[in-house]
C-alpha cells in the first residue's frame, strides 16, 4: 500500500501536521527536522495527497481570493502573483469577483470563508467594522487596505503621489487636476492625501475633479471637467482611468503633453501601449500576491495566531516617464 504522512512522521520521529508543515512550508521548519522528514518521504516513496493531508491537518489546501473586478488588469496581476506563490505549496486558489458592489462583497466573503482555510481580500470595499467582524470569523489577510487588527500588505500610496507631484512640477506644472475613484475605495482616500500634501509642500494647486469608476469609461466620463478644470496636469486614480482621459482628450483635438499633461498609476501593460504612451506610478502587484500568500499561510501554521496581528508589509511605486508628460504650456 501506498505511504502515509503518518508512516513518514512515523519514521522521522514528528507529529504528522510537521510533515504536512515541512512539504508545504519547508522554510516554517528548522533545517534538521526538515532533512529527516526529506529522508523519510524519499525512503517510503511518499506522494502527498491534499484530501488526506487535509484529514490530519483538518486543512481543505485552498485558499480563497476576492478582488473588486478581475476585468482591471491590476486585481489579475495580484491573482497570478497569489496563485504563482500558492501553488509552490501545492495549494488551490479560489478567486472571487464582487464587481465593485460593496454591498454584497460581505455575503460573498462569508460564503467563500466556509470552503477555504483563509481568505486574502484584495483592495476590499466593506467598511473597517465589516472587516474587524470578517477577521473575528475566519483568517484574513489585506491586500492595499488596512484594518484594526488584520495583517496585510499596502503600498505606499503617499510616497507615489510625492514622485508624481515631483515630476509634474519640475516640468513646470502648478495647477493640477485630481480624478479620484469609487468613494469606498481605500486608495482613493490615501492616494488623494498623498497628493494633496505633495502639492502643499510644493506650493501648487490641487483641482478635485470628483470620484469615478475605476474603468477605461469612468476615465472619460471625467475627461471633460478635468479639462474645465484649467489645470496643466492631471493625475487619475489608476492607469485605466487616466486611458480613458487619454481617448478623450484627442477625441477633443486636446493635446497630450502639449496641451495637457496626464498621469495614471498601477503601470498595467496598457499603459506601455497607449499613445501617447503613460506616465504612471509602478506598482508590484505581482509581488502583493506573493506576499500574501506567505502571510495568511504563517496565520494557518501559527498555533497563535494572535501573533500575527498587526504584521504589515509595506510595497514602495517607481515613478514611470513616458511620453503623456511634458511641459506645462507657457512654463
Amino acid at each position: 500500500m501506498p505511504a502515509t504522512i503518518r508512516d513518514v512522521a512515523r519514521l522521522a520521529g514528528v507529529s504528522p501536521s510537521t510533515v504536512s508543515r515541512a512539504l508545504s512550508m519547508p522554510e516554517m521548519v528548522n533545517a534538521a527536522t526538515r532533512a529527516r522528514v526529506t529522508a523519510a518521504v524519499e525512503q517510503l516513496g511518499y506522494q502527498p495527497n491534499r484530501a488526506a493531508r487535509g484529514l490530519i491537518t483538518g486543512r481543505t489546501g485552498n485558499i480563497g481570493l476576492v478582488v473588486p473586478d478581475l476585468a482591471n488588469p491590476f486585481f489579475a496581476s495580484v491573482a497570478k502573483g497569489v496563485q504563482a506563490r500558492a501553488r509552490r505549496y501545492d495549494v488551490a486558489v479560489f478567486v472571487a469577483d464582487t464587481d465593485e458592489d460593496a454591498a454584497a462583497e460581505v455575503g460573498l466573503v462569508r460564503a467563500l470563508a466556509k470552503q477555504v482555510d483563509g481568505l486574502i481580500l484584495c483592495s476590499p470595499r466593506a467598511g473597517d467594522a465589516d472587516l474587524s467582524a470578517i477577521a473575528q470569523e475566519t483568517n484574513v489577510v489585506l491586500v492595499n487596505r488596512t484594518a484594526e487588527g488584520v495583517p496585510g500588505v499596502i503600498y505606499d500610496n503617499e510616497g507615489g503621489m510625492q514622485q508624481a507631484v515631483a515630476h509634474l512640477v519640475a516640468l513646470g506644472h502648478r495647477r493640477i487636476a485630481w480624478v479620484g475613484g469609487p468613494v469606498t475605495s481605500w486608495s482613493t482616500q490615501h492616494r488623494s492625501i498623498g497628493l494633496s500634501n505633495a502639492l502643499y509642500a510644493h506650493g501648487a494647486e490641487l483641482a478635485r475633479v470628483g470620484s469615478f469608476a475605476p474603468t477605461y469609461e469612468g476615465g472619460i466620463a471625467a475627461a471633460d471637467q478635468a479639462v474645465a478644470t484649467g489645470a496643466t496636469a492631471v493625475v487619475a486614480y489608476n492607469d485605466l482611468v487616466a486611458i480613458g482621459l487619454l481617448a478623450r482628450l484627442h477625441a477633443r483635438g486636446i493635446s497630450v503633453p502639449g496641451d495637457l499633461s496626464v498621469v495614471g498609476i498601477d503601470d498595467i501593460a496598457m499603459s506601455r501601449m497607449a499613445r501617447p504612451s503613460l506616465t504612471t506610478v509602478r506598482l508590484p502587484k505581482q509581488e502583493a500576491g506573493r506576499i500574501a500568500v506567505e502571510l495568511l499561510l504563517a496565520v494557518l501554521d501559527d498555533p497563535d495566531p494572535d501573533s500575527a496581528v498587526g504584521t504589515r508589509g509595506t510595497l514602495h511605486g517607481e515613478l514611470i516617464v513616458r511620453e503623456s508628460s511634458g511641459p506645462a504650456p507657457h512654463a
